[in-house]
């Protein structure tokens, strides 16, 4: 069997546990720049407010409605999600963490009413973290997913399904019977990897539930929808397609980009932002163990803004050996940004991607000349990865930003030109300068 274990809303949920007072009101929290809702409460969800919704449209419920609106604060996000990971982690031999509030949970051969274990853990979750969980169990990941889905809902919508699967909910011990009445109260859409444009489809083609997925000709998906919706409807009926990864994959690429809390127009102050967000895709590699052997940065002006002139140039620079070295990844960049820079522009985003990651270590040798290219000034120094290891190191201890490449310190003390974050709460558990205070 496989456990599901999800937080309820989130970066909702984190936000209450530091303030109690906006449990049981309508809470939204916006994204980079306070532009559009990426977590609601549910009593925002009763509203009416839409996932991903611009902040603009839904701004009238604030005093039309008590509707509350907080900054992201990822730092606090992210810490709470590891505490989380941490506990679940205890009731499993195998864990494969899904996304910052989600971990899947191989059950085979854990002793035991799983229901029960189920209620522990959550019990466990709220008791050492305040975060309130959702757990489905199930024979693969589609029908955890599902039974996920099914234990939320009991719990916001009485009445939609039988209250004894609100909170946790283990589709694999129902009889037949049972678990196609659950299947037939189902929509089709709230099927794992099912989106809107695929829910369209289906519908059109008289799949409206779980049900009507379940039972309908394999063959016949494949040919008109993909092989993915295939294995899906076979983890539906119970045969794994897919397994619990303790060991991901690891990433291809990855980045760090974001709007300005302002334009940009001068050249020094996009060397800060770029400089800063290359520092961030390093660490990210660093803590995969991969380099990078290539560096990809672009930026760009608004296309909301209609007066401005457009500019949104971007530049793809091999590295001559692959590398997570922060000075590196950052003298190329900039290299890259002072080619593309035009003046007269007003810039609105930028980002920074590492590709063709790989293994650190796996690279072939070549003769240092070749190096000049893309390795700046000092780069070269002899254990350049003990270098790294240190400045992480420090950086853990006192805080991001205390030790890093000067063209990105201004950046990262000031935030001159980060995304505006008017409404974000203190970085409670981080941070020590915003910890809770308690008065006698």
């Amino acid at each position: 069997m496989i456990a599901l274990v999800d937080v309820n809303n989130m970066y909702v949920s984190c936000e209450r546990v530091f303030r109690p007072s906006l449990i049981g009101r309508p809470v939204v929290v916006l994204s980079n720049n306070d532009g559009a809702c990426i977590a609601r409460s549910n009593e925002a969800k009763d509203l009416g407010v839409k996932m991903a919704q611009p902040w603009f449209q839904v701004r009238h419920m604030e005093r039309e409605a008590g509707l509350i609106a907080l900054s992201a604060n990822f730092e606090l996000y992210g810490d709470m999600s590891s505490r989380m990971m941490t506990l679940v982690a205890q009731f499993a031999p195998r864990q494969e963490v899904y996304s910052i509030d989600e971990s899947f949970l191989d059950l085979e051969g854990v002793p035991g009413d799983l229901v029960a274990i189920g209620r522990a853990m959550r019990a466990r979750v709220l008791q050492w973290t305040g975060l309130p969980t959702s757990v489905g169990v199930g024979p693969t990941k589609t029908l955890a997913k599902l039974a996920n889905h099914v234990a939320k809902m009991a719990e916001r919508k009485p009445g939609s399904y039988d209250a004894r699967f609100a909170q946790v909910c283990h589709l694999g011990e129902l009889s037949p019977k049972a678990l196609q009445r659950v299947f037939g109260a189902t929509e089709v859409g709230s099927v794992w990897g099912v989106g809107r444009r695929m829910t369209v489809r289906l519908n059109e083609s008289g799949i409206h539930t779980v049900l009507d997925l379940v039972n309908a000709d394999l063959a016949t998906l494949r040919k008109q929808f993909s092989v993915v919706l295939e294995k899906t409807v076979l983890e539906l009926r119970g045969t794994p397609c897919m397994d619990v990864d303790h060991e991901p994959a690891a990433q291809q690429q990855m980045m760090c980009s974001r709007s300005f809390g302002t334009p940009v127009t001068e050249l020094a102050g996009l060397i800060e932002v770029v400089s800063q967000f290359a520092t961030r895709v390093a660490e990210k590699a660093r803590q995969q163990e991969a380099a990078a052997g290539a560096v990809h940065v672009f930026v760009t002006t608004s296309p909301f803004r209609k007066n401005d002139r457009q500019h949104s140039p971007s530049a793809t620079i091999p590295l001559v050996r692959p590398s997570a070295d922060t000075r590196v990844i950052i003298g190329t960049a900039v290299r890259a940004l002072q080619a593309m820079y035009r003046p007269g522009f007003n810039y609105a985003k930028a980002g920074v991607m590492l590709v063709d990651l790989r293994p650190q270590g796996q690279q072939q040798g070549e003769l240092d000349l070749f190096a000049a290219g893309n390795e700046p000034p000092g780069a070269t120094s002899a254990n350049p990865e003990r270098l790294m290891d240190a400045v992480d190191a420090l950086n853990r201890r006192f805080g991001r930003g205390a030790v890093t490449v000067a063209s990105a310190a201004h950046q990262a003390r000031n935030g001159e030109h980060a995304g505006k974050q008017e409404k974000r709460s203190p970085r409670y558990t981080t941070r020590l300068e915003e910890i809770v205070t308690a008065l006698a």
